[in-house]
């Protein structure tokens, strides 16, 4: 199982084609990530990054249902781990 995670394009490195680059934003962390294989990957789309290498090109609304996905999970974690430790 792998876990991809949503980021936001802020610019792209394409001065050597055989390896792209973008710079994305994943809730302010920026990150250099592969995107060689989306080529159509443009500033602003945003992406399914998994391991250093953009996977696709995701809506905005599918970047914030996947941000909330993981927020939720985390938030759960904590209350068991809370629960764990009272």
């Amino acid at each position: 199982m792998c876990l991809a995670v949503p980021g936001k394009i802020v610019s792209i490195d394409k001065s050597n084609p055989e390896f792209i680059v973008a710079k994305v934003s994943f809730g302010g962390a920026i990150k250099e990530i592969n995107i060689q294989w989306l080529p159509n990957a443009k500033v602003n789309d945003y992406i399914m990054a998994h391991v250093g290498t953009a996977l696709e090109i995701i809506s905005k609304e599918e970047a914030e249902a996947a941000i909330k996905t993981s927020n939720d999970f985390a938030e759960m974690q904590n209350r068991l781990d809370d629960e764990l430790i009272s």
